[in-house]
């Protein structure tokens, strides 16, 4: 589908990466990686022709589509978040327009005879069945079920999208993308802004799209699950491996220790050629031999070992005073903006050297409570900090707040005290920012050395309790796992507030899960947690197909539970049950209705296909008829069908 060929980027002296070549087939899905800075995301702009190489060649069918999810975008303010996802179907409404417009001349002209009204009928029969391949009108439901499966709410679809934060609106943009089908989707971080339960959505999204994909991410589990493919971006080089993360690493370890091997008998094998003819240089007698041996010597092609790029940042987390036994204790924490609830009684103790995580939809409360806990907020309730407690905070957008007209080490300097001062050199070297990186201005860092920049400022003083809010975006793959470690070793309590699977696995012991204004506990890791969770889902809903993919992929988000006894009284289920069992019934009578009239309506454009049917103003009338009736019963059944999601929330 696209080819790649000799490709080469320089910024600078040294080339970003040369002699690049490959190939983007239908369905890829390609994971592409490589540490920050290595180029990832300036590979995605030459892909999609924001960005032009400095030398080779992009070969792209005039025909492909390709949909650009960048790292950072200008986003607008103007409308409502389903006016904006809309936006994506543009192609599609404007179709219809004019289709509607060759539907009214037919009906008013009288010309049947004549050649322009027979390429009148050429023309709208055409259009109208590329419309139909297109979807149709279909597209409404596409809008709702993909919103709603990136985690708005469906009162959320008509709200402005200024009322948004810019991670959700990022999310809004990343709907419009899915929404356009393109022949490749090109997404860069797509899981930053997501919570778990939209990453898990956009897995199975991505697994039942009949797009390409290429991907940058540093969410390990997220990459596992959705490509088979992996492009590495390492010392300048493209090395293509057809095979998923974890396959890859395994292959890159086994592959280099191939190379050394061949490396070690090759040279073994040149020294013992050299030695031969040094020893019988001037003999006569092994004139041959030594001629023989010289080209041998000279064929030789020097194997070529890949190279590794062995720079990781070291980080340690400094000693820490002993806090008290409870740095974090909460007795019915209540935090209401305005009318809206964020949470209440919320009812929690955090132990001294506990690593917790707090999960959850975004805009549940996770963010609200940490501020909460930093005193930055007002709250009701009671929410006590422990004996010497020393806070040290990560905050969401940490790496952003940076200044970035200074240097790194200006950024540094302005921060440090004491003796500190004398070693900012040494620290930032171990955050990788040694030599001449320590001069750039922040401006050009990209997002995750700019999260390192922000991560040293947290070690610059001791703390005995780290809150860290998402402090895994941007950072690459083995930055991830350095800060893991040092985590693990800390010698304090942790508060995590993140959405990576691979990075909370093995690190926190309780979970805590934000949603519906409550704070639930959860004992064991997040893997633990998140089997538990999908369990008490199905067991709610009651399903007979529990490991349907096929059930997983269509809904955007699980049904809510059945009212159970312990909620409602016996009459009032039995109403309950009386208006569910008349909306289903609705719902599948307008099902039934929309599935005939569709029929019809490829019926009567087989028939309007020929010159005697598009002569046929009856057939015409019928048409334009069916249509009306056919718009307003897709209208009802969406009526009905939000009617019944409703009613399924009801005491959920």
């Amino acid at each position: 589908m696209i080819s790649v060929e000799s490709l080469k980027v320089e910024f600078g002296v040294k080339p970003l990466f040369d002699k690049a070549s490959f190939a983007i087939n239908e369905r890829d899905r390609i994971a592409l990686v490589g540490k920050n800075g290595a180029g990832k995301s300036t590979l995605l702009k030459i892909l999609c022709g924001e960005q032009k190489p400095t030398a080779g060649t992009v070969a792209i069918p005039a025909a492909t589509t390709i949909g650009y999810l960048p790292q950072v975008m200008r986003l607008q303010d103007d409308t409502t978040v389903r006016a904006e996802a809309r936006k994506a179907f543009a192609g599609r409404i404007t179709l219809k327009r004019k289709i509607d417009d060759m539907q009214q001349q037919l009906a008013d002209r009288t010309d049947y005879d004549s050649e322009e009204y027979a390429r009148l009928v050429e023309r709208f029969t055409q259009e109208h069945e590329r419309y139909l391949m297109m979807g149709a009108e279909g597209y409404e439901a596409e809008i709702e079920r993909t919103l709603t499966g990136l985690g708005f709410a469906r009162a959320d679809l008509d709200r402005s999208t200024s009322e948004f934060s810019g991670g959700w609106r990022m999310r809004i943009e990343l709907a419009k993308i899915l929404l356009q089908q393109p022949d490749l989707l090109l997404l860069d971080e797509p899981t930053n802004h997501l919570d778990i339960e939209s990453i898990q959505w956009l897995e199975q999204f991505l697994a039942a799209s009949s797009s390409a994909v290429v991907l940058v991410s540093h969410d390990r589990a997220f990459i596992n699950n959705v490509t088979n493919r992996t492009l590495e971006i390492s010392c300048g080089r493209i090395v293509d491996y057809k095979v998923r993360y974890d396959e890859y690493v395994r292959l890159r370890a086994e592959r280099r220790e191939q190379q050394l091997r061949a490396y070690e008998n090759q040279q073994r094998e040149i020294a013992e050629m050299k030695d031969f003819i040094e020893r019988f240089r001037y003999k006569a007698t092994k004139a041959v031999q030594v001629q023989s041996r010289i080209k041998q010597l000279a064929k030789i092609v020097p194997i070529e070992i890949d190279e590794v790029d062995n720079s990781r940042m070291h980080l340690k987390f400094p000693p820490c005073l002993r806090s008290g036994d409870y740095p974090v204790i909460c007795d019915e924490v209540r935090k209401d903006y305005g009318e809206h609830n964020v949470f209440h009684n919320v009812n929690l103790t955090i132990k001294r050297g506990e690593k917790v995580a707090f999960v959850g939809k975004n805009g549940e409360g996770k963010s609200t409570l940490v501020k909460c806990i930093m005193g930055e907020i007002p709250f009701e309730g009671r929410l006590q900090i422990g004996h010497q407690v020393q806070i040290g905070y990560f905050a969401q957008n940490q790496a952003q707040l940076l200044d970035g007209e200074i240097t790194v080490y200006d950024t540094i300097d302005r921060v440090a005290t004491g003796d500190i001062r004398l070693r900012i050199n040494d620290i930032l070297g171990a955050f990788m920012f040694g030599g001449e990186a320590s001069d750039k201005k922040v401006k050009v860092l990209s997002g995750g050395e700019r999260s390192r920049l922000a991560m040293i400022q947290l070690l610059l003083q001791p703390v005995n309790l780290l809150i860290l809010d998402e402090p895994t975006n941007h950072l690459d793959m083995p930055s991830k796992d350095v800060l893991k470690e040092a985590i693990k070793a800390f010698d304090g309590t942790a508060i995590i507030v993140s959405h990576d699977r691979e990075f909370l696995d093995g690190l926190v012991s309780k979970v805590y899960e934000f949603g519906g204004g409550e704070v639930r506990e959860h004992i064991g890791g997040i893997y633990d947690f998140l089997r538990n969770r999908q369990i008490e889902s199905l067991s709610q809903l009651g399903l007979s197909q529990q490991g349907s993919p096929s059930a997983a992929a269509d809904n955007a988000a699980p049904a809510p539970a059945e009212p159970t006894a312990g909620r409602l009284s016996y009459e009032e289920r039995k109403e309950w049950q009386r208006r569910l069992r008349k909306v289903e019934k609705t719902v599948k009578d307008c099902e039934a209705a929309i599935e005939k009239m569709e029929q019809r309506l490829a019926e009567l454009d087989n028939l309007l296909s020929t010159p005697e049917g598009a002569a046929d103003m009856k057939l015409v009338g019928e048409y334009a008829e069916v249509k009306k009736r056919l718009d307003a019963e897709v209208e009802r059944w969406e009526d009905a069908s939000l009617q019944l999601e409703e009613i399924q929330q009801e005491n959920s």
